[in-house]
C-alpha cells in the first residue's frame, strides 16, 4: 500500500464488499428453485470471501474480497420422471438455496452499505463545518 489509508478509503472498501455480497445473494436467490438433469449441472450458490487488510501506517483495518467461491452444499434429488431434464432413472436435481437465509443476506449487506454510506456523509458534513470555522 502506497498513501495512508482514509476513512474514505475504508467505506470505499466496505461498500464494494457489500456489493459483492448484495451481487453474490441476488444471484442465489435468481437461481433458487432450478432444476437440472445432473448432479453435476445443478447451480450451486456464491458465497463471498472477505479477508481484512490493515493499513499499518495508520492502524485503519478494513475489508478485501479474496474470491468468490460455489457452496458445497448437496442438490437436492427427486423423483420427477414426466420432468422433461429427468435422467434415466427419473431424477432431477433441485439447487440447495435456502431463500430466506439469502434474503436476510441481501437485507443485511444493504443495511451495511447504508450504514457506510451515512459514515461518508457525516463525515462529509464535519470537513465541511470544520472548514466554516476558519
Amino acid at each position: 500500500m502506497g498513501a495512508p489509508m482514509t476513512l474514505f478509503d475504508v467505506a470505499q472498501r466496505g461498500m464494494s464488499a457489500q456489493l459483492v455480497r448484495m451481487n453474490a445473494a441476488a444471484s442465489n436467490l435468481a437461481n433458487a428453485g432450478s432444476v437440472s438433469g445432473s448432479e453435476a449441472g445443478t447451480y450451486r450458490a456464491l458465497r463471498p470471501v472477505f479477508a481484512e487488510q490493515l493499513d499499518r501506517t495508520t492502524g485503519m483495518s478494513t475489508v478485501q474480497v479474496q474470491a468468490v467461491v460455489r457452496d458445497n452444499a448437496k442438490p437436492i434429488r427427486e423423483h420427477n420422471p414426466d420432468h422433461p431434464l429427468a435422467d434415466e432413472n427419473g431424477d432431477v436435481w433441485t439447487t440447495p438455496v435456502d431463500e430466506n437465509a439469502e434474503m436476510v443476506e441481501m437485507l443485511e449487506s444493504a443495511r451495511q452499505y447504508q450504514n457506510l454510506v451515512e459514515a461518508l456523509s457525516t463525515a462529509k458534513q464535519l470537513m465541511l463545518d470544520t472548514m466554516r470555522l476558519k
